[in-house]
């Protein structure tokens, strides 16, 4: 994904109430929003943004867009996307809550066959601090410096940030993949940016239970990754046998791992299955959010 200040973005349901309230924050921030699309409100403006009924109107007045910021209704997300593949937009940032399954496979065929990046849906999008904010993180948290977060969780990701803020360790981007069971770029995507990423010293993961992620992302790292990773599983409390959602996903990674070891046990998508993934790969893992500064710190030494 291709990042600047001076990145062009769309957003589109500009005039939802999430969106109506995001839009200006992420104009006042920096980013460089060019138009907004909400249907029945072509000619309308929104701090001085215009807005206009569909994507191919809104480019053929203001030229390129390089991003996509979707608010829209969950059923409503998928023509959005396609509408904005069609259009010749490549990256697409899916804040949407709730979007159907079945919307969500169709849009990552349709994005693989494009070579367009999803990040979503039901995410709070990317901020790379004191530069752009794409999405719902509240900018205050952050402050620049060599720490990349990826997140699957939307306010965990908040608090780390701050966390990290009041340590003195500033980020150098916060990325949230969203917490649904079918996402459009996964932790081991972002894990690779990251580790080629100069302003990137130090990754930290924040998971959390269900599906096998996290169990992916630390194979990834103990096979390819170089920069030093800290981690945070959300969820080790939970009553065991209690998945809190996404189980669909739990079930899908039991059956595969047991097709692939028969004797193994099928807790893949609980905490202890994530947290020992990670120890193996030797990731240092944070038992609550506010010990993670002093693992970053640590990790920088070495």
């Amino acid at each position: 994904m291709i990042i600047t200040p001076d990145s062009k973005v769309l957003v589109q349901g500009i005039l939802e109430p999430l969106g109506a309230i995001c839009t200006p924050l992420m104009q006042a921030y920096g980013t460089q929003i060019v138009a907004g699309i909400s249907p029945g409100h072509e000619g309308k403006q929104l701090n001085s943004i215009p807005i206009f009924d569909m994507v191919d109107r809104a480019l053929a007045s203001v030229g390129g867009v390089d991003i996509t910021i979707i608010f829209v209704h969950p059923y409503l997300a998928l023509d959005a996307a396609l509408e904005s593949i069609a259009a010749g937009i490549r990256q697409i940032i899916l804040i949407t809550e709730g979007v159907p399954p079945l919307d969500v496979v169709h849009l990552l065929r349709k994005a693989e066959a494009t070579e367009t990046l999803v990040i979503g849906p039901n995410c709070p999008g990317i901020i790379v601090p004191g530069q752009v904010l794409l999405g719902t993180h509240p900018s205050e948290f952050y402050t620049p410096g060599s720490v990349g977060i990826i997140s699957r969780s939307g306010t965990l990701t908040y608090e780390v940030a701050l966390e990290l803020t009041r340590a003195g360790l500033g980020q150098s981007i916060g990325v949230g993949i969203g917490s649904d069971a079918i996402l459009g770029s996964s932790f081991s995507q972002w894990l690779q940016v990251l580790d080629e990423d100069e302003n990137t010293e130090v990754i930290v993961l924040v998971g959390e239970i269900g599906g096998d992620g996290e169990e992916i992302a630390a194979r990834y790292i103990e096979e390819v990754i170089d920069k030093p990773v800290v981690a945070y599983v959300a969820g080790r409390n939970t009553p065991k046998g209690k998945h809190m959602g996404h189980a669909g996903a739990i079930i899908a990674a039991q059956v595969t791992e047991l097709t692939r070891n028969p004797g193994a046990l099928p807790d893949i998508g609980t905490a202890e299955s994530k947290i020992s993934a990670l120890k193996k790969a030797k990731v240092p893992v944070a038992d609550r959010p506010s010990q993670i500064p002093d693992l970053v710190k640590k990790a920088l030494r070495h």
